[in-house]
């Protein structure tokens, strides 16, 4: 899951102008922001509608069950005894009430940190081929040497560069800790302020002059505490765990994650050890909209079932899969996915779980993807296509791009995945406000946002009209988006002016996801229009 914690490129922001902070519910022709009409649509037409609950199975990193914004918002599996420790319903887990986490065990250990897919696929292939006489190979183990060495490749690169960041990085630490702790003693305070380095400029000690010189620099050019402890976490993921060939912390879970018949594992803690991720999403899609917090959710009637499948690295093929099943075969209607990786050593289980979820008619939501490429020609898994992409897997998906506040050059987001074939639409995903653990909020930007924003339109249309089959609910969907004609700088992070393209070339539909379109739009379908 390469940040969606790095996938995701979950980065905390600021606001200077506090009607930017849920610009996403704004709408375009009142409130001047490309937001998708979410209060308008309430307000005008879904007043005094009735509306029916809609389950949402938010397969995530987990979720903050305690948070104030999220009370009365969870699924409840109603034929399991909470606490006895018994199998109820006889699905194969115990106790899940809420849902259910396949990255833990019943004693209460947890998976945080993971590697790469990238690192498991190379570990496996350099174990064959590292020392391997390579001049008699058969065809099939030819076609294997080449993806090899392709997966070499991207191994040593991400490496170097891992490696590169988290040395510099620690160079840097040591210094700015050093003159940290030189201060802290001098001033014999935990926390100060550039106020209190002042005096220190003038210190007859050079040791503390030099400390609080460098300190004060330092905070002039911008340092944040915050920002610095969350960037030393990627970096020490990064090197230490993600790129890690030697690290592997599945025994914690103890079942084998390439035996797709293995599938009852797991444990009932669906919140976990680092739930920001999957608390965040699910307020995207069901944050309480009248308890006079600023954080609203878009669907006011939904309960929200959690899969806990994605650790700080790359989800498992099984795990997805099964949650997938889970989330089928327990009533779920509507499914986010604000997860993806470059690799899918078991995707053959994960098809099998699409083709489950096709047969059942539940409809997926997926998040494109952060690494600004073309999803037509680098696949992002999970993929709703056939090995030989010759044909989707199920009817029933969604792949969602991240665009910006506003429609003019800059909106799509610089960081967005993008595709005319794979990429259906676009939703809000840039300094979107939501929900953090700990009764807190928080704003991030990622397709991991616009993915629930798609989510949370499609759980409003599922509640207020469930006479509507899930397939004409996709429908709607796409042929209500806000069709962008303007052209916008394509997704490039290291130079985001580099190219202009039409918008309309970024996905299938060329538009911006919208509830008081696709409302208006499903009213018609509903009188027969």
């Amino acid at each position: 899951m390469r940040a969606f914690f790095i996938f995701c490129i979950f980065t905390i922001l600021s606001f200077s102008v506090s009607a930017q902070r849920n610009w996403h519910h704004k709408d375009p022709k009142k409130d001047k922001f490309q937001g998708i009409s979410t209060d308008r649509t309430y307000e005008e037409l879904l007043k005094g509608k009735t509306s029916k609950t809609v389950i949402v199975a938010i397969i995530d990193s987990g979720v903050d069950t305690t948070h104030e914004d999220l009370k009365g918002k969870f699924w409840v599996n109603e034929d399991e005894i909470p606490g006895n420790g018994t199998d109820d319903d006889n699905n194969g887990y115990i106790d899940d009430i809420h849902g259910w986490s396949f990255l833990g065990n019943p004693k209460g250990g947890n998976i945080q940190h993971e590697t790469l897919e990238l690192t498991r696929v190379y570990k496996e292939l350099v174990r064959k081929y590292k020392n391997a006489d390579t001049t008699h190979l058969n065809g099939n183990e030819k076609k294997e040497y080449a993806f090899y060495l392709k997966v070499k490749k991207d191994f040593d690169t991400r490496y170097k560069k891992a490696k590169d960041e988290y040395d510099g990085f620690s160079r840097f630490s040591d210094n700015y800790n050093a003159s940290d702790e030189i201060v802290k003693e001098k001033l014999q305070k935990k926390e100060y302020t550039t106020a209190d380095l002042q005096p220190l400029l003038n210190d007859p000690d050079q040791v503390v002059r030099n400390a609080s010189g460098y300190l004060v620099t330092l905070f002039s050019k911008g340092f944040d505490i915050e920002i610095y402890n969350a960037y030393k976490n990627e970096v020490d993921n990064d090197y230490k765990y993600q790129l890690n060939l030697d690290y592997n912390p599945r025994n914690i879970v103890g079942d084998d994650p390439n035996n797709e018949n293995d599938s009852i594992y797991g444990s009932n803690d669906v919140t976990g050890p680092s739930a920001g991720h999957g608390t965040f999403v699910a307020g995207i899609v069901g944050a309480s909209r009248n308890n006079g917090n600023e954080a609203n959710g878009i669907a006011d009637n939904v309960k929200i079932m959690v899969l806990r499948v994605v650790p700080d690295g790359d989800e498992r093929d099984k795990d997805v899969a099964n949650a997938i099943k889970y989330a089928v075969n327990n009533g779920a209607q509507v499914v986010n996915m604000s997860f993806g990786k470059d690799y899918s050593p078991n995707k053959f289980m994960v098809d099998k779980a699409l083709a489950l979820a096709n047969r059942k008619k539940v409809l997926l939501i997926h998040a494109a993807g952060n690494e600004a490429e073309n999803n037509d020609i680098k696949w992002h898994y999970p993929i709703n296509l056939t090995n030989d992409s010759s044909k989707t897997i199920t009817d029933y998906w969604i792949e969602v791009g991240a665009s910006s506040p506003k429609a003019g050059k800059e909106l799509a987001a610089s960081f967005s995945n993008y595709g005319k074939k794979n990429v259906d639409l676009f939703a809000p995903g840039v300094n979107i406000f939501s929900l953090k653990p700990g009764q807190k909020f928080e704003s991030a930007n990622g397709t991991s946002a616009a993915s629930p924003v798609t989510c949370g339109v499609a759980a409003l249309l599922m509640s207020y009209f469930p006479n509507l089959d899930r397939k004409r609910i996709k429908d709607i969907l796409l042929k209500s988006a806000t069709p962008i004609k303007k052209k916008v700088y394509i997704p490039n992070e290291e130079d985001p002016h580099s190219k202009k393209v039409s918008f309309s070339t970024l996905s299938r539909t060329g538009g911006v996801v919208n509830a008081y379109n696709a409302v208006k739009l499903a009213l018609e379908k509903e009188n027969g229009k």
